[in-house]
C-alpha cells in the first residue's frame, strides 16, 4: 500500500543509514519491518517473562531421544 508520509530530513538520513539502503522506499519499509519486528519480539518477551504466554512441550524428552537414534551422523 502506498502512503504520503512527511519525516524530517534529518531522520530519513537516519533510516537510509540503519537500513542500509540507497532509495528511499526501500529503506523506510525495510526500517519499518524491523521496527515491527523487533516490537513484536518485545511484547512477547513481556508475554513470557509475566507468565501470560506459556509453552508446553510434553514430548520433548521422546522426540529428542528419536532425533539421536535417526541421526546420520551417529553411525
Amino acid at each position: 500500500m502506498k502512503i504520503t508520509v512527511d519525516i524530517p530530513e534529518k531522520d530519513l538520513k537516519d533510516i537510509l543509514r540503519f537500513s542500509g539502503e540507497k532509495k528511499k522506499g526501500p529503506a523506510i519499509a525495510k526500517f519499518l519491518s524491523t521496527e515491527l519486528m523487533l516490537r513484536r519480539r518485545r511484547e512477547l518477551s513481556d508475554q513470557v517473562m509475566s507468565g501470560k504466554f506459556r509453552a508446553e512441550f510434553p514430548d520433548w524428552k521422546k522426540m529428542r531421544n528419536l532425533d539421536r537414534e535417526h541421526n546420520p551422523w551417529n553411525t
